[in-house]
Formats: structure tokens, sequence, C-alpha cells
């Protein structure tokens, strides 16, 4: 077995001990459902669908990718600033540009955005304060997905069958 090297800083299982392999683990399963059309169902039960962006409405996997990011950082930020207040607006866009190059296919100048919205008062002052800081918090340490893409993480690829 060859040795797989972290970037530094990174953490593996073995380095966190009161986490589990199971409490670690996210998985989820994919069904064919037609012609490059595909079923991701995950562990609780939810589905999502994706292909190639033809015809039908499903996300393509590159969209899917911006939506796990951008949902990730979404869901960071609210956490942070939402403990006081609701907001009144709070949308997210993310965008990268996808090319081909010597490297293959892949994403660049990716870039997430967010429009929140606070009420008037003290409470909303406090939450807009908080957002600029929040937005840093998930970009360099708490959003999985974007610390994964940024970090990046060897894939093992097999076969079952």
């Amino acid at each position: 077995m060859t040795e797989q090297r972290l970037p530094a800083g990174a953490e593996t299982p073995s380095e966190t001990p009161s986490e589990t392999p199971s409490e670690t683990l996210r998985s989820v399963e994919l069904t064919r459902i037609g012609h490059a059309r595909f079923k991701a169902t995950n562990a609780r039960g939810g589905e999502t669908f994706f292909g190639t962006g033809g015809e039908d409405p499903d996300f393509t996997p590159v969209e899917l990718l911006l939506a796990a990011i951008a949902g990730c950082s979404a869901l960071d930020v609210e956490a942070i600033t939402h403990k006081r207040v609701s907001s009144t607006t709070y949308d997210v866009h993310a965008e990268g540009h996808k090319v081909r190059d010597e490297h293959g296919n892949h994403l660049v100048d990716l870039r997430v955005s967010f429009d929140i919205r606070f009420p008037e008062g003290p409470e909303g002052d406090a939450a807009r304060e908080r957002v600029q800081g929040a937005m840093e918090m998930s970009r360099d340490r708490l959003c999985t997905v974007a610390r994964t893409v940024q970090l990046g993480a060897p894939i093992a690829y097999e076969r079952l069958s």
C-alpha cells in the first residue's frame, strides 16, 4: 500500500481519537435511471438527480459541485449570523469557469457571493457585522466541501465487478 501525503495541517481520523470511522464516513449511492441520467441517494434516503444537462432539468455534476460549495458555506454563515435575528434576504450564488488545459478538465475562478440582509436595529447591525468574518471562517476552516476543493484530496477508483 502506498503512503499518501496530506497537506500540512490536515487531519486524518487517526489524529482525532474521539472519532471512529463510522462517525467520519459520508457516502452516497448512485443508480443509473436512464441514458446519461443518475439518481444519487444518501444514507437518510434523500435523493437528487443528475445528468449531462441536455433536455432534462437535472443538475450536471459540475453544478452539483457548485451547489455543494455554496450550500456548505451558506449553512456555515447562517449558523453564525442568525443566532439573534433571522435575515430578510438570504441568497447565495456560486460560479466557476469550466476549462480544459494541460491539467485536463477542471474549474477555475470559483466564486461564492452572498446577498444577506437583516432587519434594521441593533440585532440586525450585530448580524451584519458578523457576515464577513463568517464567510472567511467558512472558507478557511468550516466548509468541508470548499476545504476539500482548496486542499485537494486523492481519490481512489476501484472496480467492484
